[in-house]
């Protein structure tokens, strides 16, 4: 059977999470939500409490957002791997990131499952021929990285290996369609990825202007809520740029600025996280929080998040609607 063939039952499978961290935990209400049966294996006896709080916590964001069945059944958790892996049909592996305790796990997971079933890893860094190095069949591993918290986030970015098999990323692709997702593939493998390694980039420089006291962390963030990150929910920046060319396009906005462009690229900064330097963010980040506790400011970003995704929805209903 090829993994293309196991699509028909996509709503109904038997899926294990490996790891009940904030990822996998997420991951867990995710998949439960969109009506399959979850395991999820971890050794902290605490790992249950966990995954019974964030169910509860996402269960309503994902009812509004659309993307659950009615009735659906909690994941449920254990800490014995042969119970987390009886009759599974799809892997999300969400450990911490560090290789060997990877390399470990799928090596007693390949010991334990059908030939025929996928590995998707949500490593936020490692590259997927890193993990396949020990593995009996590394055609069926591959990178399905959420942005955090899964549950909340549409994005979800796979890439393979060096091994894996095209059937494989097709299969994960419609699976985490099959939740509500959107899926970028990346073309070749990249330290980071894709998200994370943008991500880097912006924060790198935002650390260098904290830390030589451009401005101070409130700013900084409030430069990308209020400024950069409105536009980027529904542009990418290139076709920000692009529109700044007006009916020329990027062509125009590159002939225009393109020279003053790479004069900024020059002048950014390569910041270390020193002492000093972790010490600067952190006061900011206090100071910028004030008395928002970490647990609020949450609970504020996954309000906004939804409002925005459902207004998003309702947005495109209506385009649709003018469409036809």
């Amino acid at each position: 059977m090829t993994y293309l063939q196991q699509t028909e039952s996509l709503q109904s499978m038997n899926v294990t999470v490996i790891g009940c961290g904030t990822i996998g935990a997420g991951w867990a209400a995710t998949f439960a939500a969109a009506g399959h049966r979850v395991k999820v294996y971890d050794l902290n006896p605490a790992s249950g409490e966990r995954l019974a709080n964030v169910w509860l916590q996402a269960l309503p964001v994902l009812q509004r957002i659309g993307v659950c069945v009615d009735d659906p059944q909690a994941p449920s958790w254990t800490d014995d791997l042969n119970e987390a892996l009886l009759n599974t049909q799809f892997i999300q592996e969400a450990l911490p990131e560090r290789l060997p305790l990877k390399l470990e796990i799928l090596t007693q997971i390949e010991e334990k499952i059908a030939d025929d079933v996928l590995i998707a890893s949500s490593s936020s860094g490692l590259s997927p021929s890193q993990m396949q190095a020990n593995m009996r069949m590394p055609q069926r591993l591959l990178i399905g990285h959420p942005c955090n918290p899964p549950y909340l986030m549409p994005l979800v970015e796979i890439c393979g290996g060096e091994q894996t098999a095209p059937q494989a990323l097709d299969k994960a692709d419609a699976i985490y369609q099959s939740l509500g997702k959107s899926v970028l593939r990346l073309q070749k493998e990249a330290s980071g990825h894709l998200v994370n390694r943008l991500q880097a980039a912006l924060w790198r420089e935002a650390v260098h202007l904290a830390a030589e006291g451009y401005a101070s962390v409130g700013d900084i963030e409030k430069a990308v809520t209020q400024g950069l990150g409105a536009r980027w929910s529904i542009l990418g920046p290139t076709a920000i740029f692009h529109l700044a060319g007006a009916d020329q396009g990027l062509a125009k906005f590159l002939d225009d600025l393109g020279t003053e462009v790479e004069k900024w690229w020059s002048d950014l900064g390569t910041p270390e996280l020193s002492d000093e330097v972790k010490q600067v963010l952190i006061n900011g980040m206090d100071a910028a929080a004030g008395e928002e506790t970490s647990s609020a400011m949450a609970a504020r970003r996954d309000e906004q998040v939804v409002a925005m995704i459902e207004k998003q929805q309702s947005l495109q209903r209506k385009q649709k609607g003018s469409d036809a």
